[in-house]
């Protein structure tokens, strides 16, 4: 064995007993990725900003004069591009949520990690705004390596300074557009008309998302990916070798000999080395500083840097690129190509399904949703011969359109419905109404100590929505 390879292998071998952002001493080990650039980080950047730009903007957004996305949860109001969505939906919410695991899964076992380094917000604000302006202010890897051995001298504490104020505004940023997701975007610009002195409340919660989001880009970093995040964990799990991740082309870098620097004039098949020049670049530019040609690791997240990176290596040293690629290990070994697997279809079927359930229960849904329920703690009040309960009621409108005259029938029984206060009641859009109302039956009617009725609720003449609910009664009659 060379002296080469040796050292190669003994390389890796320490370097799978620890993971990049750790040093020897157990101690946090800073990551300073070189600026990426190439044919991928261009379509990255491409595709970020245009998310970027729909998160931003998606909470200013009305259709119908309804927030195009608003995850209220203080209210429990919910709008999903475009049409409002209630307690009563979450059932809609829950089939949304297992078809999205299920999409993740799918791409995962077809395309390894690459949610996590093109669409995770997470991804996008590191490396697409906060890194950005740290390459703008800092440098590159090298300036930024050489900035933090250099003392605190006057450079030092301006461009960290001027850095940490840039983070700090664009966490606050952040912040707002989070809050125009939960509280809505009106109430937003009310509360910044008003001045934060009217809502001081909101302006510490502002303060402290502010403070998360910083702490998270000024410190935490890459260490969301590698510790907090579960998918990486699940993609262990899901990947197998027919999955197409970015992937180092071993059998082809590495040779019969291994790897090896360049050379002049040194013919490398002759000397059997492979076509991996041992630059490190494809480590230096990695934001999570893995070694890809170790091999699939937990911490890659499919950015592709170091396939461009690698790319445009091997173009300055005539070798062909591809070296580092978007491949299967099967395709890397066995020269197989994709295919789409029975754990594939599988996943796709599941998919079909519960798209199909999702969108019929989406369109089944009821424009109106009534909840009408007994009093807790009262009991039937006797009222001559007939037998009362007191009940709440509450009508939810899913409509864009105003109710004006609502009221409640009887559907199955004789009886009287009475309204405290005015026998009908209004529901604006997208609204909701509740109160208290009496059911009173004749006693003659009622066959036993609990019978099942059904209420018929009204807008004028046409019934719009029928709500279920009990009736109680003495046990024994006249």
């Amino acid at each position: 064995m060379s002296v080469d390879r040796y050292e190669h292998e003994h390389d890796e071998d320490e370097f799978r007993n620890k993971i990049a952002t750790i040093n020897e001493e157990g101690k946090r080990a800073w990551i300073y990725p070189k600026k990426p650039a190439g044919k991928f980080y261009n379509y990255r950047k491409t595709l970020s900003y245009f998310l970027l730009a729909f998160l931003f903007s998606a909470p200013f957004i009305k259709i119908n004069g309804e927030q195009f996305l608003m995850f209220n949860v203080l209210e429990r109001r919910f709008n999903i591009f475009g049409f409002p969505f209630w307690p009563q939906d979450f059932y809609l919410f829950v089939i949304c949520m297992i078809t999205g695991v299920i999409f993740v899964s799918l791409f995962t076992v077809a395309f390894g990690r690459i949610f996590c380094g093109w669409i995770c917000p997470q991804t996008i604000f590191m490396e697409m705004v906060f890194r950005r302006i740290e390459y703008a202010i800092e440098g590159d890897r090298n300036a930024q390596i050489k900035l933090e051995k250099q003392a605190w001298d006057a450079e030092k504490i301006r461009k960290k300074g001027l850095k940490w104020l840039a983070f700090f505004l664009v966490s606050f940023l952040i912040a707002n557009v989070f809050l125009a997701y939960i509280s809505g975007s009106d109430k937003l610009i009310q509360m910044v008309e008003e001045g934060p002195a009217e809502n001081l409340g909101t302006l510490i919660a502002l303060l402290i998302f502010t403070g998360v989001f910083f702490f998270i880009y000024m410190w935490f970093r890459e260490q969301v990916c590698i510790i907090a995040c579960p998918y990486g964990r699940l993609q262990g799990a899901l990947l197998d070798n027919k999955s197409i991740i970015v992937a180092y082309d071993h059998v082809r870098g590495e040779g019969e000999n291994g790897r090896g620097r360049m050379v002049k004039n040194e013919d490398r098949k002759t000397a059997g080395k492979g076509d991996c020049i041992d630059c490190k670049l494809c480590v230096a530019v990695c934001p999570t500083g893995i070694d890809i040609r170790n091999g699939t690791q937990l911490e890659c997240i499919n950015c592709t840097a170091c396939i461009d990176e690698c790319n445009t290596v091997m173009d300055k040293v005539g070798l062909p690129k591809g070296l580092i690629r978007y491949a299967s290990e099967d395709e890397i070994t066995k020269k197989e190509k994709f295919v789409f697997t029975p754990r594939m279809k599988g996943y796709t079927a599941v998919l079909i399904i519960l798209t199909t359930v999702f969108i019929g229960l989406l369109f089944l849904r009821n424009d109106v949703e009534a909840t009408v329920l007994r009093l807790p703690g009262q009991l039937y009040e006797h009222k001559g011969d007939s037998i009362s309960n007191v009940y709440t009621f509450k009508v939810i409108n899913k409509t864009e359109k105003n109710f004006k005259n609502v009221n409640f029938k009887l559907e199955n029984i004789k009886g009287t419905v009475k309204l405290v206060g005015k026998q009908s009641f209004a529901v604006a859009r997208t609204g909701m109404a509740q109160g208290t109302l009496f059911i009173q039956i004749n006693e003659a009617l009622l066959e036993k100590d609990k019978t099942k009725i059904i209420l018929g609720v009204y807008e004028g003449d046409k019934r719009i929505d029928t709500e279920k609910t009990s009736f109680l009664a003495p046990r024994t009659f006249n």
